[in-house]
């Protein structure tokens, strides 16, 4: 009795996880997704790593080109292009602050060519019932930080990401409204005026 308790154990064991990783995406078909994700234009609720919340438009032109439009009050405009990053402050005669796109790690989601296969790209494959969650980092530069995202499935669709910088901070992006193959210009992606003037 004892022996078939456990055999019973083992099977269900069994069965749980091959239930577990049929529901999780192959790392493949995500970079597929992401391959062939041209444009989105959507909604966004951000996440700050002090609690503060704020709100606004996604635009994301591949390769390369994201625009994050905050809501007011914020005002503020994130704008990745030219292999950078620009954080700009609308009510601020500063100049805006810049990274280089690479060295952060919205550079996987925007890179050419996404391979999640790559060796050590991918920390985390996991399934919270019902998302797939990936960790990625920039395998020869960990210090850069790592950036998790979550995908629903029929269809597959980024939901979230978030963005652990090389200090510990978190940023959360939860997109709401997603409208991918729109038409968006790549005037869209230029630093506004002001900023190109100084």
């Amino acid at each position: 009795m004892i022996l078939f308790a456990r055999l019973i154990i083992v099977v269900f064991t069994s069965f749980l996880a091959q239930i577990s990783l049929a529901d999780k995406l192959p790392l493949a078909q995500i970079s597929k997704y992401l391959n062939d994700l041209k444009t989105v234009e959507g909604n966004f609720t951000q996440v700050n790593d002090d609690g503060t919340i704020s709100t606004g438009i996604l635009y994301i032109k591949r390769p390369g080109k994201m625009r994050l439009e905050y809501d007011p009050p914020n005002n503020a405009l994130v704008i990745a292009s030219n292999k950078a990053v620009y954080i700009i402050d609308k009510k601020s005669n500063q100049m805006p602050e810049t990274y280089p796109l690479r060295r952060t790690p919205l550079s996987i989601i925007l890179a050419p060519n996404v391979n999640l296969s790559r060796q050590k790209m991918v920390v985390g494959h996991d399934y919270d019932g019902t998302a797939t969650i990936i960790t990625a980092q920039d395998p020869k530069n960990t210090e850069y930080g790592s950036i998790l995202m979550k995908f629903s499935d029929e269809p597959v669709q980024l939901r979230q990401w978030i963005v652990r910088d090389s200090s510990g901070g978190e940023t959360t992006v939860v997109l709401e409204t997603l409208t991918t193959g729109v038409n968006l210009s790549n005037r869209l992606f230029d630093l506004p005026s002001r900023e190109r003037e100084n």
